[in-house]
């Protein structure tokens, strides 16, 4: 059983830079895990805000390693930007069994592992990750408790965690098949609404932000690239405040919706993340959004 979505991974090249830009210019209390260096042969680091999901930082190390591989042949072949979304079950491996008895392929186990990636091309392009329940307990108590370099504390641009992932797809009723026959997260759709040129369904994990499956009804909705993760989606408490303290930093801001408002950060100053933000508990369906912590 799913019970979370913890966090959503960046793939970045450099991983001082990327502390730098969530840190300082996007206001993120950023904690790096430097024991990993060691363990995994990786670099990585969350971005802490209150509420939802977090955001994964993540960078080759050592390049011999497995996770690091995996890092450097997404980056040559993709470049920057968003990676792998994680979820949470009691047993990766119990969830492993269940999930390819439903038709979902699941990858062998990578050397260091410690959960069970579910292939892209069963997942509407999405890497999926599942590790187990409170796997990083432990860590994010360090977070909460202020030992290391921050504590757990509001963004300084007013922002969230993430509010949403929102998936790219080109057939949403099969997507919703996978989401939530395949998986078994709780999963709805949205009310067609013509203007928008989309169609929408949204999958709601017990904890963490939701996951907002999105396909085109009509031109007007087609997305520019392949089927993923397209869009993560954070939240302000002042959004005009946010939009400005953005701008001040250089962070490059441009209104996609007057009504309800939306914005989205430029791209190229968030390390190939497509990031939108709008008012907190502005909603496309019922439902609160809850701290995966």
């Amino acid at each position: 059983m799913i019970t979370a979505m913890p966090r959503i991974a960046v793939a970045v090249r450099d991983m001082d830079r990327a502390i730098t830009t969530f840190r300082d210019r996007l206001g993120m209390p950023v904690y790096e895990f430097e024991w990993l260096r060691q363990a995994l042969g990786i670099r990585m680091s969350l971005c802490v805000p209150a509420g939802g999901s977090h955001i994964e930082l993540m960078s080759p190390y050592d390049a011999a390693r497995a996770h690091s591989g995996s890092l450097i042949r997404f980056l040559e072949r993709r470049g920057e930007g968003l990676f792998a979304l994680m979820l949470y079950a009691p047993d990766p491996n119990a969830e492993a069994e269940a999930l390819a008895a439903r038709g979902l392929e699941v990858m062998p186990i990578m050397q260091d592992a410690g959960g069970r990636d579910i292939h892209p091309k069963h997942a509407h392009g999405v890497l999926i990750r599942i590790y187990p329940s409170r796997s990083d307990a432990d860590l994010e108590r360090e977070v909460e408790q202020g030992v290391g370099p921050v504590s757990k504390r509001e963004s300084r641009a007013h922002l969230t965690g993430i509010s949403r992932a929102i998936v790219a797809v080109r057939d949403l009723d099969a997507a919703v098949a996978v989401y939530r026959d395949g998986l078994g997260i709780p999963t709805h759709l949205v009310p067609a609404d013509a203007a928008s040129g989309v169609r929408v369904a949204v999958c709601t994990p017990p904890s963490g932000g939701r996951i907002e499956l999105t396909s085109p009804a009509d031109d007007r909705g087609r997305f520019e690239r392949s089927e993923g993760l397209h869009a993560l989606v954070l939240e302000s408490d002042d959004l005009d405040a946010s939009v400005k303290a953005l701008r001040i930093q250089g962070i490059g801001v441009q209104q996609r919706a007057a009504d309800p408002p939306q914005w989205e950060l430029d791209p190229a100053a968030t390390h190939g993340a497509r990031i939108y933000i709008e008012r907190r508990l502005q909603r496309i369906a019922g439902g609160e959004s809850s701290d995966c912590t």
